[in-house]
């Protein structure tokens, strides 16, 4: 089992305590001097006891540094002469005085641009190359999920241990992921805490939820399918078991802006099966549930009756759709039949309304939108009643199925006229608990959270995509653990209970 190097980005004025706390998994320090100013190499070294990059990016690479090119090779001779590494920009830097200034020992020749396919992605690599250096960058900007196999389809096909080729943007996010079992020497990931949504990890967030600087054994990947998924705990809940089990096997988030084309590029072209890592299942999310079903080749009863998946799972002769939706309402514990409203007419509110019917439920559909709410009731034979005026009264049981609460301080309905015996369901989750969930419990009521509802849902598609059950020692605290990294010790104590498994004799034909 091999490793990475982990390197940790430095975007934001750090002092010598954050420094020191660093994990000492990482090697590396990129310091981003166009962000930050230029700080002394000897300050650094006296609190990190790894090795320094330098990096001055301008506004081409993502970077901000706008003044003068003579400033620029200025700053770049003076960090050759303690930085063990300094980024060069092969469009701006290549001159005599910064290369006879920077040894190729101190070289990461640095190239940002977009390509269409892989060929062209090769040749920009063969310019780069006739320049000695350690280590070579190429990073890719990816306007599409499918742009992400260029950097992997050239690392494979280079086979060397000084490229690192990435995919930039939220689109590339899965194959930065992958990019280190291809043979990227390096996995970069944020010190400071930016936002999920933009797909940059922190780097505790890549030890917690990908295991990394560690490189075990990859044969398949999962992952999910959305265009909101950054913030998910789900791939540290896949991750930490598949380590735990021994599973050869990573969760990616795939961002996607139009399921047509992932569909086509990604599962029905499969590039990363001659890759030797193929997509074997998929988990669906909002707002892809509804258009999943029209390309699955084979779907459950429950799929077919609320028209709506979140679970892909490839077999030898196609995908099969599934959904745990159903599952959110795994935790009632009052006794059937009651009297229901599902706020939410979407994909996971009708397959929460069919479970809720099966049990013999009285179920009212409720939502925002006339036409949906319409369509919803006409699909199931049940009753629609306008959010407008929906009043809580009267209801033994409110499952929240909309996203309402889960960014903002907003309900999804009139609170006040809830009753304080009415259970609430709320599907909602976000880096705190719900508006809706709050006022709740606030007023004696009984209410299962979002998060509560995420691990029974992750436990079934868990199941459903390996054939295999998640872990008991992963619980409540992982899922609602905002910063992964806090949840390290409580993984690697989880890992160590692993069973006696080996790894290549994992069969994924269990779930046949």
């Amino acid at each position: 089992m091999g490793e990475v190097d982990l390197v940790a980005c430095v975007t934001a004025p750090q002092n010598s305590a954050e420094i020191r706390e660093i994990p000492q998994e990482v090697r590396w320090l990129q310091i981003r001097s166009d962000l930050i100013g230029d700080i002394p190499a000897a300050w650094l070294r006296n609190c990190f006891t790894g090795q320094i990059m330098y990096s001055l990016k301008n506004w081409r690479a993502g970077g901000s540094f706008e003044r003068s090119q003579e400033e620029r090779h200025d700053r770049l001779v003076l960090a050759a002469k303690d930085y063990d590494l300094v980024e060069l920009d092969t469009e701006t830097d290549l001159t005599e005085r910064i290369l006879a200034a920077v040894p190729p020992s101190r070289r990461i020749l640095s190239w940002y641009g977009q390509v269409s396919d892989v060929a062209e992605l090769h040749k920009v690599f063969e310019s780069l190359a006739k320049t000695p250096a350690r280590y070579y960058l190429l990073a890719c900007k990816a306007m599409k999920t499918s742009d992400g196999l260029y950097p992997l389809l050239l690392m494979k096909a280079l086979r060397r241990n000084d490229v690192i080729a990435i995919s930039e943007g939220p689109f590339g996010v899965w194959s930065r992921l992958l990019a280190p079992h291809f043979g990227s020497p390096f996995m970069f990931g944020q010190l400071n805490h930016l936002e999920r949504q933009r797909g940059e990890f922190h780097i505790k967030q890549l030890m917690a939820d990908y295991g990394y600087p560690a490189l075990r054994p990859l044969r398949c990947v999962y992952g999910m399918v959305g265009n909101r998924l950054f913030q998910s705990p789900s791939p540290r809940l896949h991750n930490t078991s598949y380590r735990q089990l021994g599973c050869p096997a990573l969760f990616v988030p795939f961002h996607v802006e139009n399921f047509e084309d992932f569909w086509q590029s990604m599962a029905v072209a499969a590039p990363l099966d001659s890759l030797g890592v193929p997509i074997q299942g998929l988990i669906i999310v909002s707002p892809y549930k509804e258009a999943a079903v029209a390309v699955a080749g084979s779907r459950s009863a429950m799929v077919r009756k609320a028209e709506s998946t979140n679970v892909f799972i490839r077999h030898k002769h196609g995908w099969e759709a599934e959904t745990t939706d159903p599952e959110s309402i795994a935790g009632i514990q009052r006794k059937f039949p009651l009297k229901a409203a599902v706020i939410g007419c979407g994909g996971a509110g009708r397959a929460v309304a069919v479970a809720l019917q099966q049990k013999g439920a009285a179920v009212t559909l409720v939502n925002r939108g006339q036409q949906r709410g319409e369509y919803a009731a006409q699909l199931l034979g049940l009753p629609f009643v306008p959010l407008a005026i929906f009043r809580a009264h009267g209801f033994d049981l409110i499952v929240n199925a909309t996203p309402v609460g889960r960014d903002h301080d907003c309900f999804p309905f009139i609170v006040d006229s809830l009753s304080s015996d009415t259970l609430l369901i709320d599907l909602a989750y976000g880096t705190h608990p719900t508006p809706l969930v709050s006022a709740v419990t606030a007023r004696g009521g009984t209410a299962i959270d979002g998060y509560d509802v995420l691990l029974t849902q992750v436990r079934k598609q868990f199941q459903l995509l390996t054939g295999l059950e998640m872990s008991i020692g992963i619980g409540r605290d992982m899922v609602l653990a905002d910063n992964a990294a806090n949840f390290a010790p409580r993984i690697a104590a989880i890992q160590d209970e692993r069973r006696v498994h080996d790894p290549y004799e994992y069969s994924f034909e269990a779930v046949e």
